[in-house]
């Protein structure tokens, strides 16, 4: 690149290749709740890096911790540990049901590790035919080629080829769905907790517990893929802290990291000694930088103040949304748990979600969809009440002009 390369996003068509359509807008700084661009414009952050900000930007925990740790080990391969990564470990089996922990670097990772064990489990204690995967329509497990099959989007595997079998898919919030496909030859199923890209599907009670009850007859592993879920989003540090169901394998990244990459992999002993020295691996995984930030961040994230305060944004978001809703009738439901929420837009307006998404753009708000028809929101788990008004205050303006569009 010559010195006097403009960076715009023209440049992004030039040099990048096509598989993201990203906004004109670059941004070049972030405090908090809040971005500016190369213009030096203002925004709030309803979108959080698609439920990874959950500190906000810059947050002076996560830079102390990283300025720190960047001073001292930045990276070892694994034929040696490092302390940011046994610290880190360690809270996480103290504060969850797990008792071993594999870090990766990624959600999508997390999985790909998660399925694999998950396999090799089932080779190890029953027999060869246990191979078969059980996941969910509309679920979103990452973009790996092992990982984006067990999807529940074919949009998203189709074209690449022969596809990765015994994998299949039940119906969410479907009990018998699930049911008619669950056998002895299952070796897992894997589900999220509340269904993100999928568009803000919680599971009911009777639904989540069935789940459970099927794998545990079958011998089946029951794997929480936690990736956008976990972390405090919905107001628990794990959701199924909340649901009365304890996983077997729980898979965990985005807010895990606050912005900077990692993911993870928890589970039990018992399973966990299946993936045996030599079986799996990551040149990054369980990085010295990414766990020391990941470990601010998990340490913040992990007291009651914060994740009573996420119950308590989570109600004036619904607030928000409501009056909007009662003004203009655009949302059909609005829904979600804690700060991942959805508002489904009704049948007058069924597409329209990105023009909503693209209009509190222009206004200085960024936002999320989940699908042609939800609007969702993910802001930092510490946003501040003022900026939710704000925010709100921007969103209501959009959805009044798609109104009078």
């Amino acid at each position: 690149m010559s010195k006097n390369t403009e960076i715009t996003r023209d440049l992004f068509d030039q040099v990048m290749v096509p598989n993201y359509s990203p906004s004109p807008i670059i941004p070049v700084r972030g405090q908090g709740s809040r971005v500016w661009d190369q213009q030096d414009n203002e925004y709030i952050d309803f979108a959080g890096g698609i439920a990874v900000s959950c500190l906000g930007h810059c947050h002076p925990t996560m830079v102390k911790a990283l300025t720190e740790q960047g001073q001292k080990l930045w990276h070892v391969s694994n034929i040696l540990t490092n302390e940011p990564a046994l610290t880190l470990a360690s809270k996480l089996v103290d504060a969850t049901f797990a008792e071993k922990v594999y870090f990766a670097n990624s959600g999508g990772e997390s999985n790909e590790a998660a399925l694999k064990l998950a396999r090799r489990w089932a080779h190890d204690n029953y027999n060869d035919e246990k191979t078969h995967i059980i996941a969910f329509k509309q679920g979103f497990h990452g973009r790996t080629f092992f990982t984006v099959t067990v999807g529940g989007q074919p949009a998203y595997s189709s074209g690449f080829g022969p596809k990765p079998g015994d994998i299949y898919h039940a119906e969410y919030n479907n009990i018998g769905s699930l049911q008619e496909l669950i056998s002895d030859k299952t070796c897992a199923v894997v589900i999220e907790p509340l269904q993100g890209e999928g568009g803000i599907i919680e599971p009911t009670d009777e639904f989540i517990k069935g789940v459970r009850q099927l794998c545990d007859q079958y011998n089946a592993l029951l794997i929480f893929d936690e990736v956008q879920t976990g972390v405090g989003r919905l107001g628990y540090l794990y959701a199924y802290m909340d649901l009365g169901v304890t996983p077997d394998i729980l898979t965990t990244a985005k807010g895990l990291g606050g912005g900077f990459p990692i993911g993870a992999m928890l589970t039990t002993a018992k399973i966990a000694k299946h993936l045996n020295v030599g079986s799996h691996g990551s040149t990054y995984g369980g990085n010295p930088l990414a766990c020391a930030v990941a470990t601010a961040v998990f340490d913040t994230i992990n007291s009651d103040k914060v994740l009573n305060g996420v119950r308590e944004k989570s109600q004036l978001f619904a607030q928000y949304l409501s009056q909007i809703n009662q003004k203009y009738q655009v949302f059909s439901d609005i829904r979600g748990k804690g700060l991942l929420i959805g508002a489904e837009l009704n049948t007058q307006y069924q597409g329209k979600a990105r023009d909503l998404l693209v209009a509190s753009m222009e206004a200085g708000l960024m936002i999320l969809v989940a699908g042609a028809n939800v609007v969702r929101f993910a802001p930092s788990l510490v946003i501040s009440d003022d900026e939710i008004k704000a925010g709100m205050a921007i969103f209501e303006k959009a959805v009044e002009n798609l109104v009078n569009q």
